[in-house]
C-alpha cells in the first residue's frame, strides 16, 4: 500500500501539470495514456559529502543495484501535432550496495515529471524525442548505520523512443531515458547528519498507450 499511495498521488500530480498548461479543448487533439516498464541501470550515486553535523566530510561515491522500473504517462498533442507534452510517473528502487563490510541501504525513487516531446506524426511509426523536468522522491530505508529519511529534489531528464500503432488507437513503444537529481538525506544518521549526492541512472522502457 505505501508503494502505490506515491504513484497515486504522482499521477494525479502529472494530470493536474498537463492542465496548468491551458490546454484548448478539441476534437482535433490527440490525447493518450500509457503503461512502461523496463530495466533501471543506475549510475554511482556520486560526489558524497556530508550535511549539517557531517558538513565537510566526503565519501566514495556509492554503487547502486540496477532494478526494474514501472510506471504511467499521460499525453496531449496539438491537432495531433509535431510538439506534445507529456506528465509521467515512475518509481524504482536503485538500492545502494554494500560497502565493504557495511550493509547496503534500501532506496527507493519516484519521479514525477512533465516533458516536452518532439515526434514525427507517421500513421505507423512515430520516432520522437524529448526533455523535461519534475520532482524526485527519495525514500532510504533503516539500516544497521542509517535511520528512514525522505528527499524531494528536483531533477531533469531526457528521452529518445519510438512508438509503432498496432491499431488507430493502440501502439506499443521502446523508450530510452537518462535521468539525474541531486539528492540530500539530512537525518540519514539521526541528529548527527546526514548526506549528499547526485544519482545519475538510464532506463529502458516498453510500454503500450492509448490515443484518444
Amino acid at each position: 500500500m505505501e508503494t502505490k499511495i506515491p504513484i497515486a498521488a504522482g499521477f494525479l500530480a502529472a494530470w493536474l501539470l498537463t492542465g496548468t498548461f491551458g490546454v484548448p479543448s478539441s476534437v482535433s487533439a490527440e490525447w493518450y495514456v500509457a503503461g512502461a516498464v523496463g530495466p533501471n541501470f543506475a549510475d554511482r550515486l556520486t560526489g558524497i559529502s556530508g550535511t549539517n553535523g557531517l558538513a565537510g566530510l566526503q565519501a566514495p561515491d556509492f554503487d547502486l543495484k540496477n532494478s526494474v522500473s514501472y510506471g504511467a504517462k499521460l499525453g496531449y498533442f496539438p491537432e495531433h501535432g509535431w510538439i506534445g507534452i507529456e506528465g509521467e510517473v515512475l518509481q524504482t528502487t536503485p538500492h545502494i550496495k554494500n560497502l565493504g563490510d557495511i550493509p547496503g541501504i534500501h532506496l527507493r525513487l519516484t519521479t514525477v515529471g512533465m516533458n516536452l516531446i518532439a515526434r514525427y506524426p507517421g500513421r505507423t511509426f512515430q520516432p520522437y524525442a524529448g526533455v523535461g523536468a519534475g520532482l524526485v522522491i527519495a525514500h532510504l530505508g533503516n539500516s544497521a548505520t542509517t535511520q528512514s529519511d525522505t528527499d524531494v529534489a528536483g531533477g531533469w531528464n531526457a528521452l529518445v523512443g519510438l512508438r509503432a500503432f498496432v491499431t488507430p488507437y493502440v501502439a506499443v513503444f521502446t523508450e530510452y531515458k537518462y535521468t539525474e537529481a541531486a539528492l540530500r538525506f539530512d537525518q540519514a544518521f539521526g541528529t548527527v547528519g546526514g548526506f549528499e549526492g547526485t544519482y545519475h541512472a538510464q532506463q529502458l522502457l516498453v510500454g503500450l498507450s492509448y490515443h484518444f
